[in-house]
């Protein structure tokens, strides 16, 4: 039996290649509405990241995600994602 190929991304804090469930996706819609999306179905530009927050802020500090999304992000938005991640991250 063939062996199913399992879709690897890479992390924007830590730059680590892992497989797709693993990470959280964060997704730019249409409206440029930049959320969470913790099932990976959402539609819209996404990037990924480890399930920590440690590689959130890396991201952040790096501003991983303006240019993923090549546009600017608010600090109100970075706040909401940071709680989004701890919440979620709680419920594993």
């Amino acid at each position: 039996m063939k062996q199913k190929k399992i879709p690897m991304r890479m992390c924007l804090g830590c730059q680590e290649m892992k497989p797709k469930k693993e990470l959280i996706r964060v997704v730019k819609n249409k409206e440029n509405e930049i959320s969470l999306d913790f099932t990976g179905k959402k539609p819209g530009r996404g990037a990924y990241i480890c399930k920590n927050v440690s590689c959130f802020e890396k991201a952040k500090k790096g501003r991983k995600f303006e240019r993923a999304f090549e546009t600017s992000i608010g600090e109100e938005i970075y706040e909401l994602l940071r709680k989004e991640l701890e919440e979620g991250h709680a419920g594993e």
